[in-house]
Formats: structure tokens, C-alpha cells, sequence
């Protein structure tokens, strides 16, 4: 049988529009190193340019140009491998058992992975994924083609639909990639964020459209709870818990806690390394770490409920601080039983904003504070997953410039980066109420800000959405006190 017969001329023409569109990047980035006039020993006497300046500007140019590149190149291997597997399939005779068919997938992925020089586990995994792109995933495939996302934000995708009907992953991809969609994403576009943060944004959003209630997934999971050890080398070893989020997120919470109230200048240890030595001193029946003994803080956590969620008219999803969506029922059980280590923060329902009250002296209160914890999330610049509890609440304008203590002059940045707004050009943009601030670096771009994907909230059956009376919008905002 031809090849030609197997893969149609649409698959061949996106083969070669992924070869050709490898090949216009790459020109355009010889065509930005090679410019004379941004080389450094370039001097135009006839204008008044800075040789050095704009040498620099162009390798800024190269590089955002070299990522698109190598979007585009892994997008054309995409494409090859899943037009390889097609044709291989078409030359191969029907397999009568499946043995047959498992051997001769098994000669697929020998080939790609002897091609590639990669192991088979990772030829077998590139070979599922370019699948999944080029069947259900077409718009993350051509955002990777057009170089508006990495090879890391495409594998994400491709992970968090995993097991997904059909109809949900187009609405999952819908979302994130199609700018005209009715629901599409209020954040930042997929290629603006780093992967790991684009994950937590694809993870929550598929908890809370998964065909499947968060509710009935969790009972199932909690029955996989359990503990793993793994010896490691140089005399090391891993211990890892795996919990319910909720149970795991306090865990961190509180030996983050501790730990911060341990440091000082006679403690040589990180953070990091004491949070280690707390959890292995609490396991083994030692909660005392020296130097100086262990505190009792508590560990603040924020928990997110939808008001009708929280009095159980819907079973919408909570969502917890550092983890991310929890079903209905622990956020309720977080908020009831919690005492002071959790703080809940009510939804409007009109249109999933959370609810504030504004303060104006320079000291922030603790309302002010969580709510600012519950906007930004983590460090505001660009590609800082430093969590909340570890940042810093800071004044975008100088409260001795005129700033004012207001939400939407209030940003938090984690301590490394809040010393390089002050040692540094890079300075924060403007916020607002509901969107934290972006950053814009000494050569002038701007980095837009990681904006909270919220969604209106679920209303009880037989409600309708309308503007609150007086009282009611007094009643929410005495819940929210």
C-alpha cells in the first residue's frame, strides 16, 4: 500500500507547513544576530544610537526568536512521528492477535527511539503524545507550531486530558487557547506563563469541569493514601506522604511555620533544610530542633468557598491556598472546624470576584493582607512560584511618593525580588482590584501579570443571577468581616 493512500493530503500538507514554518523562524533569527548595525563594533556617526544598547536588544530578540524555533521543531517532530506511526500502520498487514499487535508497536517504538537516540519508555511516551496533540489537541499543536507556547505547556496539556472524554478536552483546550471562546480563560495566555504555573491553572480548571464530581474522585483517591521510601544516592533517602490536598497542604503550612519562627542569626540551617529536619523530628517523636526550641504557630491557610457552596445549596468546589480545589464538603468542614489557622474568603456569585473591604492607613491589616494573599497567590514577577506565606506586601507607588495603602497599589513579591525593585530598573506596573500587577524590566518590556483564572460561581437550582438588595449586599459583606 502507498503512503499516500494512508496519510491524506491535509496530513501532508501540515508536515510541510511545520517544516516551513521551522524554516521562516530560523531565517528571521540569522537575519536579527547577523544585522550589521547591532553588532558591537558597529558605529553610525550619522545617528544618534547606542551600538551596545541595540546589540543587546538584539540578543533579546534572538532569544524570544530561538524559543519560537524550538516550538516549531519539536511541533515538526510531533507531526513526523505521528505521521511515521500512520504510515507505518498502513505498510504493516492487519495484526491477527494481540500479540501480533503489541509486536509490532513494539518495533514502532524501536525505530523512533534508535531515530531520536532516546530510550524506548521515552520514544514510547513521544510517540503518545503526538497522538494526542494531533487528534484532540489541534489548537495547543498549532500555538506549539506558531511558537506561542513551549514543549513543556503542550505536555501539560496533554497530561491534564489524559483520561478525559472528548468533549471535555475541547472544552479544556477551548478555554486556554481560544481567545473568542464565551468562556475563555481572564489569566494570562498559556505561552506568558512558566509550566508549572500553567499546570496549576489547566489542574484547577479541570477539577472543576471534570465530567466526574470532585467530590466522588476524592472518596476514590483517599483510598490510595499511603506512605513511599525510596533510598537515594550519597547516603540519602525520599519519604513521600500521599494525602489528601488538604491534609497535605497544612502539613507544609506548618513546618513552613516553624520553621520560619526558628530562624535568626544564630541558625546556620535554610528554610528548606529545616522543614526537613522538623518533619523527620515530629516522625520520630522529636519536635524539639536546636538551636532554640520549636514554636507553636499557626499555620494560616486561606480557604476560598463559593457562599452557596459553603451553605450547602451546590456542591462547587472550595479552593485552598497553595493547593488548589477541594471539593464541597472539606471546604465547608475546613471553614467550620479549622478555628484560627484558616480563613475563609466568600465568593460574590454574580461574578466569582471575592468580596473586600478597602483600608487606607500605610499598615495593612490582616483583612488587607489575606486579601492580597488570596489575589496574587505567589510572587508577582514573572515566572515566581515563591508562595504567599514566604512574600512580602509591598507598595507599588512609595507611600512617601504618594502611594496609598489601597488594593490596587499593593503588590506582594517574595523577598529576592522584592530587593531587586529597590537595587534594580525592573518595577512593578500597575494592579488593580482583582489582577495583580505586572513588571516591566529596565529595557522597557512589559510582562503582563499572572491574572487569577476565576469563574462566576454555580447558583442553586430554580436562582437566577441579579443585583443584591441593600441588605443582601450588607449580609455579604458582614460574612466576608
Amino acid at each position: 500500500m502507498e503512503i499516500g493512500a494512508v496519510i491524506d493530503a491535509g496530513g501532508r500538507a501540515a508536515v510541510t507547513a511545520a517544516v516551513v514554518s521551522v524554516a521562516g523562524l530560523a531565517g528571521q533569527l540569522a537575519g536579527v544576530v547577523a544585522c550589521p548595525s547591532s553588532l558591537p563594533n558597529h558605529t553610525d556617526h550619522t545617528a544618534d544610537v547606542d551600538p551596545l544598547r541595540e546589540f543587546s536588544e538584539a540578543c533579546l530578540d534572538g532569544l524570544g526568536l530561538l524559543a519560537r524555533v524550538e516550538s516549531a521543531t519539536t511541533a515538526a517532530k510531533i507531526r513526523l512521528l505521528a505521521a511515521y506511526a500512520e504510515a507505518a500502520a498502513g505498510l504493516e498487514a492487519p495484526p491477527a492477535s494481540a500479540y501480533e499487535a503489541s509486536s509490532q508497536e513494539m518495533s514502532l517504538v524501536a525505530e523512533v527511539a534508535c531515530v531520536l537516540t532516546i530510550g524506548e519508555r521515552a520514544a514510547s511516551a513521544l510517540l503518545g503524545e503526538a497522538h494526542a496533540l494531533t487528534t484532540t489537541l489541534p489548537a495547543a499543536l498549532d500555538a506549539l507550531q506558531a511558537g506561542t507556547i513551549a514543549w513543556q505547556h503542550a505536555r501539560i496539556v496533554v497530561d491534564e486530558t489524559a483520561g478525559l472524554p472528548l468533549a471535555a478536552v475541547s472544552a479544556l483546550e477551548s478555554h486556554f487557547f481560544d481567545p473568542g471562546a464565551p468562556d475563555g480563560a481572564r489569566c494570562a495566555t498559556p505561552g506568558e506563563l512558566v509550566p508549572s504555573r500553567f499546570r496549576r491553572k489547566v489542574r484547577a480548571w479541570r477539577e472543576r469541569h471534570h465530567p466526574e464530581s470532585l467530590e466522588k474522585r476524592h472518596a476514590k483517591s483517599v483510598a490510595d493514601r499511603r506512605m513511599e521510601y525510596t533510598p537515594d544516592r550519597d547516603g540519602m533517602g525520599w519519604i513521600s506522604l500521599y494525602l489528601p490536598g488538604d491534609t497535605a497542604c497544612a502539613i507544609w503550612n506548618k513546618a513552613s511555620a516553624l520553621g520560619r519562627g526558628l530562624q535568626g542569626a544564630d541558625e546556620s540551617r535554610t528554610l528548606t533544610q529545616i522543614r526537613a529536619d522538623i518533619a523527620a523530628g515530629l516522625l520520630l517523636g522529636s519536635a524539639s530542633q536546636q538551636p532554640g526550641e520549636v514554636p507553636s504557630p499557626k499555620a494560616d491557610v486561606l480557604v476560598t468557598v463559593p457562599v452557596f457552596s459553603l451553605l450547602g445549596l451546590t456542591e462547587e468546589p472550595g479552593e485552598v491556598d497553595g493547593f488548589g480545589p477541594v471539593p464541597a464538603s472539606i471546604a465547608r468542614r475546613l471553614v467550620a472546624d479549622g478555628a484560627s489557622s484558616f480563613y475563609r474568603v466568600l465568593v460574590d456569585p454574580r461574578d466569582g470576584a471575592s468580596l473586600e473591604i478597602g483600608r487606607t492607613s500605610y499598615r495593612l491589616p490582616e483583612s488587607l493582607k489575606r486579601w492580597l494573599r488570596m489575589r496574587d497567590g505567589a510572587c508577582t514577577f514573572p515566572g515566581c512560584s515563591n508562595q504567599s506565606l514566604d512574600n512580602e506586601n509591598d507598595h507599588l507607588t512609595a507611600w512617601q511618593d504618594g502611594g496609598t495603602t489601597g488594593i490596587s497599589n499593593l503588590g506582594q513579591a517574595c523577598p529576592k525580588h522584592h530587593r531587586l525593585k529597590h537595587a534594580s530598573a525592573w518595577t512593578p506596573a500597575q494592579a488593580t482590584r482583582n489582577e495583580p500587577p505586572g513588571w516591566i524590566s529596565p529595557t522597557g518590556r512589559h510582562y503582563p501579570p499572572e491574572q487569577q483564572d476565576r469563574e462566576p460561581t454555580h447558583w442553586p437550582p430554580g436562582c437566577t443571577p441579579h443585583a443584591p438588595s441593600p441588605l443582601e449586599h450588607a449580609t455579604m459583606m458582614y460574612l466576608a468581616a
